[in-house]
């Protein structure tokens, strides 16, 4: 038996997969709200929108506090995928009948979220300016 949590879905009970993915939705939904909220104050108020190009993001991840900027650029990215790539999985879930062709739908949604994690992941620290 479960309850309705308010948004349609009903929250799982008991301590398996499903009621880990049903908190971790609400919980990196709060911590998505932190980052993206401060992404954009960042960036448009402090940056300023007309200054934003290769060179200030470049300046940011090489600065004194890059690997500080590399980090929250990575939980931003890491957030962002994995919040989506489980409301992906809830979807498919909702609407896939058959079960061999959820399956294969699950597991390539999940390879092309572990793949674009580690790409970004890849790129964020591994970037280098060339000295700009």
């Amino acid at each position: 038996m479960s309850r309705r949590d308010g948004g349609g879905h009903r929250r799982p009970q008991g301590s398996g997969f499903e009621a880990s993915a049903w908190f971790f939705m609400r919980v990196s939904g709060v911590v998505l709200l932190g980052l993206a909220v401060f992404h954009l104050f960042w960036m448009h108020f402090v940056i300023g929108v007309e200054n934003i190009d290769f060179n200030a993001v470049a300046g940011r991840w090489e600065g004194r506090w890059g690997p500080l900027w590399r980090l929250y650029d990575l939980a931003l990215l890491v957030f962002a995928m994995a919040h989506g790539f489980n409301g992906l999985r809830y979807v498919l879930e909702d609407y896939v009948q058959r079960p061999g062709r959820r399956l294969a739908l699950k597991s390539i949604a999940y390879t092309l979220g572990f793949l674009l994690i580690s790409a970004g992941a890849y790129i964020i620290f591994t970037f280098d300016s060339g000295g700009v």
